[in-house]
């Protein structure tokens, strides 16, 4: 059951970002097929290459099993933007989003 949340998630993340599996595989140091191999259900990472993976996007492991967050590198850069703006301004942008959440 895990094994395949972990298989699709980095799937899903990867493809978020817009890379190949031969270009993640590189980028994270391993040989190209590194990722297929992941995703096709042939290996698993170890811990150390999972937290490497969480590190690669940008997201903490418990993003990364957070499936409810569809898009956790976006969601966690606009918590950095938020937490520097001042009180007016974050009412204004909490006002934007329960009008904009309104239309759905």
């Amino acid at each position: 059951m895990y094994a395949k949340l972990v298989r699709e998630r980095i799937t899903q993340l990867r493809l978020q970002k817009g890379i190949s599996e031969y270009k993640m595989s590189y980028e994270l140091g391993h040989c190209k097929g590194y990722i297929n191999n992941i995703s096709s259900g042939k290996a698993l990472p170890s811990l150390s290459e999972f937290f490497a993976i969480c590190d690669y996007f940008g997201i903490t492991p418990l993003e990364f099993f957070d499936t409810d967050i569809k898009n956790p590198t976006r969601t966690d850069r606009m918590k950095q933007k938020l937490e520097t703006l001042s009180p007016e301004d974050l009412s204004l942008v909490s006002d934007i989003i329960d009008r904009l959440s309104e239309k759905n």
